[in-house]
């Protein structure tokens, strides 16, 4: 288990190079705050690429504008610094998606040579780097009406184990659950094509490892869960 995720605060980090073989590297930040890997989150457009702005112009919410542009931003810097490029010069790709062959599938840099995953929730974003396929997912922990919303489209040994739990007990094995199932859909490029019965993660203290993949529990906040999930494959 990764029992250290990095702290990414206001200040340039220092990231050492791409991390290779089976080492994950794991970084945190706050994406309420005006400053991110020595950047201010208000000038952040001089830094993300068009569809970055574009996309955070769309947001209705100045707050959701914002966590946007800080989780966008720190993933530029970390980025960057793995590289010792300049963040504004990073140029992300989408590969092919692995259901339909379209330009949506995982994101990746351009001309890289390690893999990376992004995920943001609340007020915080997570970023995984690694050789080989991976995916992350931060959860903040939700209200009781998100998990009647999806209980029932889970998978149905998932279904059963939360129905047999304390109303009160569902809402944080929910969050451990999806962060789990989001880190394998997010590391296949898949994401949420093919629903959610599939792949089988459990929502108990210790995730069950879908065939291929590794499945770890980050350490997280109290009112939050997150997971990794990293390849199997050797090649």
């Amino acid at each position: 288990m990764i029992e250290h995720v990095n702290q990414l605060g206001s200040q340039t980090p220092r990231t050492g190079p791409p991390p290779t073989g089976d080492a994950v590297s794991v970084w945190s930040w706050d994406t309420t705050a005006d400053v991110v890997g020595g950047y201010p989150v208000q000038e952040a457009g001089a830094v993300l690429d068009a569809d970055e702005r574009a996309r955070a112009e769309r947001m209705v919410q100045p707050a959701d504008r914002h966590r946007y542009r800080a989780s966008h931003l720190g993933l530029r810097v970390l980025l960057g610094s793995c590289l010792g490029s300049a963040p504004q010069g990073i140029r992300l790709i989408r590969e092919d998606c692995p259901c339909c062959g379209g330009p949506h599938g995982r994101p990746a840099v351009a001309d890289a040579a390690f893999h990376f995953s992004l995920s943001h929730s609340g007020d915080l974003a997570y970023l995984a780097l690694a050789a080989r396929p991976v995916g992350v997912d931060i959860e903040a922990i939700p209200g009781p009406q998100a998990v009647a919303d999806v209980i029932n489209a889970l998978h149905p040994a998932e279904t059963a184990e939360l129905n047999a739990l304390a109303i009160d007990q569902r809402p944080t094995a929910l969050a451990r659950l999806w962060a789990r199932k989001e880190a394998v859909l997010k590391a296949t490029g898949t994401g949420l094509a093919e629903g959610l019965t599939h792949p089988y993660v459990g929502s108990h203290p210790a995730p069950t490892h879908p065939p291929g993949w590794t499945l770890t529990d980050l350490p997280a906040p109290h009112d939050y869960r997150a997971a990794l999930a990293t390849t199997n494959d050797n090649s």
